[in-house]
């Protein structure tokens, strides 16, 4: 778990306009955080029925835990004390197979620990990662090995986020989720808002390519011409399909093609890069079809 400040500062807010994401999907996400932020403590929950929490959802590898983790730096500027506090959780290591204890677990921290993390009132982000492994869908739970633990430790998340929602109004959770067919039905009904964030298009992929070109053209130099390269923006269309971290690795995978780049990265080739993300692309393009012949 991950508790630290983030304060407002101009330096940090280059991280959030960093991160390559749909700008209407950064947007919705910091207005729906900053809205319950402001609203939620002067407003009785009865009334708004807010449980400050939104859901983003879509393929891995989107940027939706990069974006949750960077939200707290964009709303500091706007919330009193210009500060905002990111408590980061991954459920994975909450959930046990022995018995009763998942739901012990959840229930003392998100009902007991996160609370008095953020006692001072402080406003706080909490990223639940991954939530479908705490937040199971209890009516697909009756094949499962123990669907009485998995109704347990759903029924705690779902008491907990409504008791969090009336007595601790600067709390704002974001969950993210891979499979939205495996959450609960009432979770994502306590989710205030669910956003997509989708597969990048080719000016976001673009975008990837040239901040990763760029980053390593800091020890390599030659490689930031590739970055600023006019043939840049054909390359990355090359790469659609691919996710934003499938595309990055795509740039070392290129290195890796030739003995010679892996020991001189300055000799990548635009040439080099566009052949691997087609390879890449091909390769999804594959696995995609085939997990839909299996189904058929």
């Amino acid at each position: 778990m991950v508790n630290e400040l983030v304060r407002h500062d101009t330096r940090e807010l280059a991280t959030w306009d960093e991160i390559v994401a749909p700008p209407e999907v950064k947007e919705r996400l910091a207005n729906q955080a900053l809205l319950s932020l402001l609203i939620r403590p002067s407003s009785p929950f009865v009334a708004t029925a807010l449980h400050g929490m939104c859901t983003l959802y879509g393929p891995p590898g989107t940027g939706k835990t990069t974006l949750a983790r960077g939200l707290p730096q964009q709303l500091a500027s706007y919330v009193p004390g210009r500060a905002v506090r990111l408590i980061e959780i991954n459920p994975h290591g909450l959930m046990s197979a022995e018995h009763g204890q998942s739901q012990q677990r959840v229930d003392e921290l998100l009902g007991d620990y996160i609370p008095s993390l953020a006692a001072d009132g402080m406003p706080t982000v909490v990223v639940l990662d991954e939530v479908e492994s705490m937040a199971v869908a209890r009516s697909a739970a009756s094949l499962a090995a123990n669907p009485a633990d998995v109704h347990r430790a759903t029924d705690a998340v779902l008491t907990a986020l409504d008791r969090n929602a009336q007595l601790h109004p600067h709390l704002f959770v974001v969950a993210t989720s891979n499979f939205t067919d495996a959450l609960d039905e009432a979770f994502l009904s306590r989710s205030d808002a669910a956003i997509l964030v989708p597969l990048p298009d080719a000016a976001a992929l673009r975008a990837i390519l040239r901040s990763t070109l760029g980053a390593l053209g800091d020890t390599y130099p030659t490689l930031r011409r590739l970055a600023d390269h006019p043939d840049l923006a054909a390359v990355a269309a090359q790469a659609i399909g691919l996710d934003g971290r499938r595309a990055r690795k795509a740039v070392f995978q290129a290195l890796a093609r030739d003995r010679a780049t892996v020991l001189s990265p300055g000799l990548l080739t635009l040439e080099a890069l566009a052949a691997t993300l087609a390879d890449e692309a091909a390769l999804t393009t594959t696995a995609a079809t085939g997990g839909r012949d299996a189904a058929n």
